[in-house]
């Protein structure tokens, strides 16, 4: 029987890498702008075009690399950064496999000129596809300059999985604003199609935060520091009233490398307790600074993830970090942390806690459900409600499928329909009371409003009287571009006005507030459904304005506007569940309310 296994072409490996390592453009951006800053260079500029689909250029001033040094820096596993095994284990730098040139030229037309800064001339070569082209001498400025050109160009099939442009350079953005905040000493550019979106000076922490995320972050920063023997944390959190409703402005650094950690995200934001709003999240740029000894960077082919050799201690020192500086910039009650230095040990009493809060949850939910409707017999307003509403004779007629399936016939003259803690509207029906949860309620009904609304594609909008300018933050202004046509259907009007800027000239019908809160609540609501439910652009869409504009919990209401939503909710297609999949209503069945009577 013949041999079957054989060693792979050199252009086809590469090709193979390329698909650990280059996932999309801005995954190139993140490896050429990484070994400019393992290069030393105290200034980097990035030029993109199409979204880095056309072109994507990085320019330094680092060290440059000599003949064979640029040569051999486009073979696989070329590496200057790795000598020996236990090299991995000291690892400070930011690429050290080698294999992002070999890989990045493997799939686009690659150009590279460098020059080290005692040379007279400096090395130019052309690859496309893996195949050198041409190396010749050149004359350029010194460090490196390299440019890549129609990415995919040799796997179309790669290249149309591809998403849209404003898609695209928000992952490039996001990649930027990470390398530019763990580096603020180092000058940072970024143009895309001849238009300057980021020119940033060196500069300390905090200055840089500003400089990128806006001047809204002037004022609201505090800075954060800890330090024991096994690690330190400095850099900034957030003022509490800062908190935005997404998780987008969070970042974790470990040795200056921007790293995605949930367990550590959780420690940031318990810190945070009882100082948020629910559903809102904290921003912080914090560097966590360890022997390389105690982690593992080689655990993921974009090096985003590593593996802490004790976990349990570095949560208990970022979360004591961050409780410090809420306590010390009067942000949150003082603790005393010279009581217990024992960091891993106070995370253990925590979590042996909230085991036993997990535990008494479903005893308590009992109790405390029934101590409600305890409280609602008790209560002699509500009393008198439900004698008011039985001498009314209010009759609601509901057109659904909803009824039907619960085998209930319609109701020819309602027994009471009012609010309750100013959060459920009470409506009895033939078979019991029926419980309604006045925002998901009202989220299905506004929800399923929108949706129809964009299928016009032109929504109706009500005019600005005093047109307001919204300021956005590169990845935002992004986000708006690449969502215009629906936000248009929705019912929102606005103009490009400057640099990352839209006046907003109107709104959508029947909504209130004013056209700033709106359009960057909309944006904030529409990324957090983006992270945590994927939903269509449109669905997102309505989805975010209907969280935007519906009733909130505790909120009083009309007569009229109980009504209105009880009305409305029962006209939907699927008035069971808000859109989020929460159950909008309950009924409590009247056997079940007799069963406490009976004797």
């Amino acid at each position: 029987m013949p041999d079957i296994i054989h060693l792979l072409p050199d252009s086809i490996a590469n090709q193979i890498a390329a698909g650990e390592v280059v996932q999309r453009p801005a995954s190139a951006v993140k490896e050429l702008m990484e070994n400019s800053l393992d290069a030393g260079a105290t200034q980097i500029r990035l030029f993109v075009k199409e979204a880095g689909k056309t072109l994507i250029q990085v320019i330094d001033n680092g060290s440059g690399m000599s003949e064979t040094d640029a040569r051999m820096s486009l073979e696989r596993h070329a590496t200057s950064k790795i000598r020996t095994a236990e090299d991995l284990f000291r690892l400070r730098t930011m690429g050290f496999r080698g294999e992002a040139l070999a890989s990045i030229a493997a799939v686009s037309q690659f150009e590279l000129k460098t020059r080290q800064p005692h040379a007279d001339l400096g090395t130019h070569i052309v690859v496309e596809g893996s195949e050198v082209k041409s190396q010749t001498p050149t004359a350029c400025e010194k460090g490196t300059n390299i440019s890549i050109k129609n990415l995919f160009f040799n796997i179309p099939a790669r290249r149309n999985f591809l998403k849209s442009n404003p898609i695209e350079m928000r992952h490039i953005i996001d990649e930027f604003q990470r390398l530019a905040l763990a580096h603020p000493q180092v000058a940072f550019q970024l143009k895309h199609d001849e238009e300057l979106i980021y020119d940033l000076p060196p500069a300390k922490l905090n200055q840089r935060i500003v400089s990128i995320f806006g001047k809204s972050f002037q004022g609201q920063l505090a800075p954060c520091q800890e330090e024991t023997t096994l690690v330190k944390i400095t850099g900034y959190i957030g003022r509490p009233e800062s908190a935005r409703k997404t998780r987008g402005e969070q970042f974790i650094f470990v040795n200056q490398r921007y790293i995605r950690n949930n367990y550590l995200n959780h420690a940031v934001t318990n810190a945070f307790e009882g100082l948020l709003q629910e559903g809102s999240f904290p921003f912080y740029v914090l560097f966590i600074e360890i022997d390389p000894k105690h982690i593992d960077v080689n655990v993921h082919p974009t090096k985003t993830e590593i593996k802490f050799d004790d976990e349990r201690a570095v949560y208990g020192v970022v979360w004591a970090a961050v409780k410090q500086a809420l306590s010390t910039h009067n942000l949150a009650p003082a603790i005393d942390f010279k009581a217990d230095v024992n960091l891993v040990g106070k995370l253990n009493q925590q979590l042996t806690k909230e085991q036993y809060v997990d535990e008494q949850f479903s005893n308590s939910l009992t109790r405390s459900n029934l101590k409600n409707w305890e409280t609602l017999f008790e209560n002699e307003s509500t009393s008198k409600l439900f004698q008011k509403a039985g001498s009314e004779s209010t009759i609601l007629r509901f057109e659904s499928a909803l009824n039907k399936a619960e085998d209930e016939e319609k109701v020819p003259e309602e027994q009471g329909l009012f609010q309750f803690q100013q959060k459920y509207i009470v409506r009895a029906s033939k078979t019991g009371l029926m419980i309604i949860d006045q925002q998901a309620a009202h989220e299905r009904v506004l929800f399923e409003r929108y949706l129809a609304r964009q299928k016009g594609n032109a929504g109706n909008s009500q005019q600005s009287l005093f047109p307001q300018t919204v300021t956005l933050s590169a990845s935002d202004y992004a986000l708006a571009m690449e969502i215009e046509q629906e936000l248009f259907a929705l019912g929102f009007r606005f103009e490009i006005f400057g640099k990352h800027a839209v006046l907003v000239t109107g709104i959508p019908t029947g909504v209130t507030g004013t056209e700033k809160e709106l359009f960057e609540g909309l944006i904030e609501q529409f990324k957090k459904n983006q992270a945590e439910l994927q939903l269509p652009v449109r669905d997102n869409l309505a989805l975010a304005l209907a969280r935007r504009a519906a009733v909130k919990s505790g909120q009083k209401l009309l007569p009229e506007e109980i009504k209105s939503v009880v009305e409305g909710l029962f006209a939907c297609s699927k008035p069971n569940f808000s859109p989020d999949g929460r159950p909008t209503f309950f009924t409590f069945e009247t056997s079940k309310i007799e069963s406490y009577f009976t004797r």
